[in-house]
């Protein structure tokens, strides 16, 4: 990455982030008024947080009208998983967790192998969920700037009665009038903060202090260069025959299943020395961390269109 000095940082203006609030604010205010039962999928990651104080902010401290929904494969990052459950208690939120492992007790989710990454399999659990508990809309952190599918996506995005996305038959979102009619069985997926960027998400983390998980931040961690990306070693992805571990600096920049989420090198300690590392990215936070999108080109609006987030 190149270099960006304190004082280039320190010019940085961050007066759109008002502008992208009050947007989200607006979103998640009008999910509230216009469906029954709509719920915020809260992973405790960076942008569901974001997600969580624009929430805060749109209906007060211990008001947000809405349940918190995490689908858990089992093979997320503790320090993630503890640091939800903290965040959902201060809030005095409700948090509901519906896991892939009890999918796979009831036999709808099998795997081809025990190795296999659970990460696409989270999207039979949430249909489950939706179905559970009769979900009209579920609020979450995808942005436009993450991958090719997602910059397709409206932000009141319909899924039908089979839980699919249908790119080719979008609503349009004219001068933000959005269209909420649903037919029984079908719901909305809802992307508030869709028209911000990495770099606007830190910029507003900074700003509002917003507290992250720790494994945001650098630290020390074994790793093996594999495909470009550096793998984390873990009971669930062991080194393979030939690789060498080495311990690097190292932050992540998206948190999910360990089996397929990877951090990158740095030095950053804050969000504004995130910011500037931030600046000099020129590969977005999936396409430099997620093995999972890296099997084709098409890989993340497949699973879009079968139901995932």
């Amino acid at each position: 990455m190149t270099a960006t000095t304190p004082t280039e940082l320190h010019t940085l203006s961050n007066a759109h982030l008002d502008a992208l609030e009050e947007e989200t604010i607006f979103i998640l205010r009008e999910v509230a008024a216009a469906f029954e039962r709509p719920t915020l999928l809260f992973s405790g990651g960076k942008d569901s947080l974001v997600m969580l104080k624009c929430a805060e902010k749109a209906f007060g401290a211990g008001r947000i009208p809405y349940p918190l929904l995490m689908i858990d494969t089992g093979h997320n990052f503790k320090e993630v998983t503890d640091f939800r459950d903290a965040r959902a208690q201060e809030l005095g939120a409700e948090l509901i967790v519906r896991s892939v492992e009890d999918s796979m007790k009831r036999g709808t989710v099998r795997l081809a192998h025990p190795g296999e990454s659970r990460n696409v399999h989270q999207s039979v659990t949430l249909l489950e969920a939706i179905e559970e508990f009769s979900f009209d809309a579920l609020i979450g952190g995808a942005r436009r700037d993450e991958e090719k599918a997602r910059a397709k996506e409206r932000i009141f995005s319909h899924r039908d009665s089979f839980g699919q996305w249908q790119p080719k038959a979008q609503r349009p979102e004219l001068w933000t009038l959005f269209n909420h009619k649903l037919q029984p069985g079908e719901h909305f997926r809802v992307f508030p903060i869709s028209n911000w960027t990495e770099l606007d998400v830190w910029q507003y983390i900074a700003r509002e202090r917003i507290a992250l998980p720790s494994i945001y931040y650098t630290h020390k961690r074994e790793v093996v260069d594999r495909r470009g990306l550096l793998v984390p070693v873990t009971a669930l992805t062991p080194p393979k025959d030939g690789e060498e571990v080495v311990v690097r600096d190292v932050r992540f920049r998206t948190v999910g299943d360990i089996t397929c989420t990877c951090p990158v090198e740095s030095t950053a300690s804050t969000p504004e020395q995130i910011v500037i590392e931030t600046l000099a990215a020129d590969v977005s936070e999936r396409g430099a961390t997620r093995m999972d999108d890296k099997t084709s080109e098409a890989s993340m609006e497949k699973r879009k269109k079968d139901g995932y987030f």
